[in-house]
């Protein structure tokens, strides 16, 4: 019995996998009355840093799969925290611009979301939390979501 077990605490797509519900679940219950998810956080911080983001570029930038962040756009623009038109150079795609509500929305989430940033890595020492910041950078930089994982000539490893 002790391989499951050990699969289990050292698999890193588990942990990966529980380290994010985790994080999710910290996000929802610290963000409170101001009633955004994690994702949508992510997507109002990326519309706001940028000058009318397409669609296709915040998926790009945020990671998020279409679909989804079709849905996530959707709902933003529902509760009037984003605004979107389509764009001159192409009739097809989205130009997605935050609001005035969706500014003040992020803005007051912005220090929570610090703080549960900071309440998810409080048991490692500052530098073990830059080293672990830039190894999930480099996790992310490296693996691109939209390819499967490929096996080259007949070996079991992994290419990304």
């Amino acid at each position: 019995m002790n391989a499951p077990v050990n699969l289990v605490s050292t698999s890193a797509t588990h942990l990966l996998h529980r380290a994010g519900q985790l994080a999710e679940d910290l996000f929802a219950r610290s963000i409170g009355e101001i009633g955004i998810t994690a994702r949508q956080f992510v997507v109002l911080s990326v519309v706001e840093s940028l000058e009318d983001p397409s669609q296709t570029a915040l998926c790009e930038i945020s990671g998020i799969d279409r679909s989804t962040l079709a849905d996530i756009v959707r709902r933003l623009v529902s509760r009037g925290l984003l605004s979107r038109r389509r764009t001159r150079q192409d009739a097809r795609m989205y130009a997605v611009r935050i609001t005035p509500e969706g500014n003040d929305v992020l803005m007051r989430a912005l220090p929570i979301a610090r703080k549960v940033d900071e309440a998810l890595v409080a048991s490692l020492s500052s530098e073990q939390r830059e080293h672990f910041s830039a190894y999930l950078q480099k996790v992310v930089s490296r693996q691109s979501p939209r390819e499967p994982a490929k096996e080259e000539s007949g070996s079991h490893e992994l290419t990304g």
